[in-house]
């Protein structure tokens, strides 16, 4: 058996981090990169996956990510995710254990793997999901366009309302940052 590991709000300037494990229990068809589906589908396949899966989702806020840093929330949660989601093999896409005892790695997992493909799929619609309630919540920040991503128009708003809630005040952006001239 095997567990699949993915994270999606990594890189985001605001909102979530969100990381799922999914181990599936039948196999499910058209799984891939939950970046390679369109948000219909991946809603879809979301509704499968969590009829057909044993899962975990752990979150972080944008203020537990400030206080804590990114890189221990996700060594608290792939450890969440092992300790609840008992099985003999974890996989976790991308190139790094964050200090994680037992755990896999391989980059492009989310590409090759059906459970970890599960597992991209259930922690970008929950991170996209979070980001649209967010949205309705701070309008003035446009967060259902880029997803808390720092786009151009996303650091154009900010430096014309301030940070809000969610933004990561502790991610320091060259465009936000005082200048000598």
């Amino acid at each position: 058996m095997l567990c699949g590991i993915d994270e999606a709000g990594r890189g985001p300037i605001a909102g979530d981090l969100v990381i799922a494990g999914c181990i599936l229990h039948s196999p499910i068809e058209e799984l891939c990169d939950s970046k390679k589906l369109n948000e219909k589908k991946r809603e879809i396949l979301y509704e499968t996956i969590i009829k057909n899966s044993a899962y975990h989702i752990v979150q972080f806020s944008s203020k537990e990510i400030d206080d804590h840093g990114i890189s221990s929330c996700m060594k608290k949660a792939l450890l969440e995710i092992i300790n609840t989601l008992k099985c003999s093999e974890y996989l976790f896409d991308g190139n790094s254990t964050f200090g994680v005892n037992g755990l896999q790695t391989m980059v492009k997992a989310d590409g090759k793997v059906p459970e970890v493909s599960a597992a991209s799929i259930l922690a970008k619609v929950t991170h996209d999901r979070n980001i649209i309630k967010d949205a309705k919540r701070y309008p003035l920040y446009e967060f259902e366009k880029h997803k808390g991503y720092g786009t151009a128009r996303h650091i154009e708003l900010i430096k014309k309302h301030g940070y809000c809630d969610i933004h990561r005040r502790s991610y320091k952006l060259k465009a936000l940052m005082p200048t000598l001239f």
